[in-house]
């Protein structure tokens, strides 16, 4: 094969070999809100974070605390394409956030940003193989637990953006982590005693149930 037929060849074979996608995260919750997002790209034999294995710092400072940098480093180092904050911030209820990433053969797409509030919840995507054939695709995303903090439900347990309004005095839901391995989480319990009961959160907002979001990805 001459060289320019060679080359147009490869540059063929690479394109058959990546894609682009378009991810857009709804936000299917009531009174539930979702800190910056991390979503990613990336070869199957990584992973932001894993269930039934216990959560890394970089997973728990983003479960805790909303704090995505440490994933996003995770991410950049094995190679991913990597979209940071695609919401430009808080992605309320209802809300949608979309991004755009250049893929390679054989990637999946991992997404996780914290729940607000939640102890130590998050919407997660673990590793989900993104598809060769062009079209668009649905997944339901469910809420995860950390595994790293007991979900008691208190103001002074959890970040208190003003967007949300808590109650005070309750006692606490629970002040143990029975599973210390990130796994499905039951959802935020709440009351509706405003200065007293068992929780701080308002069941009638902050109460939810899986999925929290709805993710759909275009592949081109």
């Amino acid at each position: 094969m001459k060289p320019l037929l060679l080359a147009i060849a490869m540059g063929a074979a690479f394109s058959a070999q990546a894609a682009n996608i378009d991810v857009s995260i709804t936000n299917a919750t009531d009174g539930v809100y979702f800190t910056p997002l991390i979503v990613a790209a990336h070869s199957d034999d990584a992973n932001l974070f894993q269930t039934g294995t216990p959560a890394s710092e970089a997973v728990e400072a983003m479960a805790e605390g909303g704090d995505i940098s440490g994933l996003e480093d995770l991410a950049l180092s094995v190679g991913a394409a990597v979209s940071a904050n695609p919401a430009e911030g808080i992605l309320a209820p209802g809300e949608t956030a979309s991004t755009r990433l250049y893929t390679q053969h054989g990637d999946v797409l991992s997404i996780a940003a914290m729940l607000l509030p939640s102890n130590d919840a998050f919407i997660g995507v673990d590793s989900w193989k993104i598809p060769k054939k062009r079209g668009t695709y649905v997944i339901n995303a469910n809420g995860y637990d950390a595994g790293t903090e007991a979900n008691d439900e208190l103001a002074a347990s959890v970040p208190n953006p003003p967007f949300l309004t808590f109650g005070t005095g309750g006692t606490g839901v629970d002040s143990d982590v029975a599973n210390q391995a990130v796994h499905i989480h039951p959802g935020n319990l709440g009351d509706t005693n405003a200065t007293g009961g068992i929780s701080d959160f308002d069941s009638t907002k902050h109460r939810w149930l899986n999925p929290v979001a709805i993710i759909t990805v275009t592949v081109y």
